[in-house]
C-alpha cells in the first residue's frame, strides 16, 4: 500500500516570524495525523529554519528547485548537495511556474530529476496541462510527454524513486479545482503510462494531486484509487488548513 504524502509548497512566501509560527503550528498538530507522510518546501533562505525546528519530528523538508550543476559559476542557483547538507529529503522539480516563467523544458526537468537523485534527494516531479491544452483535449499527450522525458533520461526505475505530482495548471492559484473524477482520470492515465515501462514501478510510485487542494475537498480527492496525497500551495501557509488536509488522509 502506498503511504499518502502531503507536501506544502510555500512558493515565495514567508518571513522569519511567520515561518517560525507556521512550523510550530504544524508541529503542534502532528499527533492527529495518523497516516500521511508530511513535508514542507519553504523558500531556500528558510530551509535552515525548517531544519532547526523540524529535526526530530515526523515532518520532512525540502527545496522548491535545484540546479543541474553541482557547483561552479552559476549565480543564484542552488545545488542538490547544498539542500542535502541542510537535511532536505525532497525537492520539487518541473513545477508549472518554473516551466512557464523560467522556460524550463521537459529535457531540463528530466536533468533536474537526475541531479536530485544524485544528491540523494527525492524529487517531487510535477506534470500538468494548461487550460488551453485541456480545452484542446491534449491533456494525455502533454502529461504523457512530460512523464516520458524523465523515463527516457533517467530510466523507469529512477522515476520510481521519486514522487509524481499532477498539477492541472488551470487549477493552480485560480480557485478552480479539477473534480475528483477529472483528477483520478489523469492520475490513472499517468499510472498506466508508467506501467507500460514497469508494472512494479507503476504500482509503487506515489502520484499527488497539486491543483488547489483544500480542507474542503482533500478527503474526497484522496479517496480516489490513484491519488496518493497532495502538493499543497496556498493552503500550506496556514497551519490549521495544512493539518486538516494531512488529517484527511486518515
Amino acid at each position: 500500500m502506498r503511504q499518502p504524502l502531503v507536501a506544502g509548497n510555500w512558493k515565495m512566501n514567508g518571513s522569519r516570524a511567520s515561518v517560525a509560527e507556521l512550523l510550530d503550528g504544524i508541529k503542534a498538530g502532528l499527533d492527529e495525523v495518523k497516516v500521511a507522510e508530511v513535508a514542507v518546501c519553504p523558500p531556500f533562505v528558510f530551509v535552515p529554519e525548517a531544519q532547526a525546528r523540524l529535526q526530530g519530528t515526523a515532518v520532512a523538508w525540502g527545496g522548491q528547485d535545484l540546479s543541474v550543476h553541482e557547483s561552479g559559476a552559476y549565480t543564484g542557483e542552488i545545488a542538490g548537495s547544498m539542500l542535502a547538507d541542510y537535511g532536505c529529503r525532497y525537492v520539487i522539480v518541473g513545477h508549472s511556474e518554473r516551466r512557464s516563467y523560467h522556460h524550463e523544458t521537459d529535457a531540463l526537468v528530466a536533468e533536474k530529476f537526475a541531479a536530485a537523485r544524485k544528491a540523494g534527494l527525492v524529487p517531487i516531479f510535477c506534470v500538468g496541462e494548461t487550460l488551453e491544452e485541456r480545452e484542446s483535449n491534449v491533456t494525455e499527450a502533454v502529461v504523457g510527454r512530460q512523464v516520458d522525458a524523465v523515463i527516457a533520461h533517467c530510466g523507469v526505475e529512477m522515476l520510481g524513486e521519486g514522487v509524481i505530482a499532477y498539477e492541472p495548471v488551470w487549477a493552480i492559484g485560480t480557485g478552480k479545482t479539477a473534480t475528483p473524477e477529472q483528477a483520478q482520470e489523469v492520475h490513472a492515465f499517468i499510472r498506466r503510462r508508467v506501467e507500460e515501462a514497469s508494472p512494479a514501478v507503476a504500482a509503487k510510485v506515489r502520484i499527488l494531486y497539486g491543483g488547489s487542494m483544500k480542507p474542503e475537498n482533500a478527503a474526497e480527492l484522496m479517496s480516489k484509487e490513484d491519488i496518493d496525497g497532495g502538493l499543497i500551495g496556498g493552503a500550506s501557509l496556514k497551519a490549521a488548513d495544512f493539518l486538516a488536509i494531512c488529517k484527511a488522509a486518515n
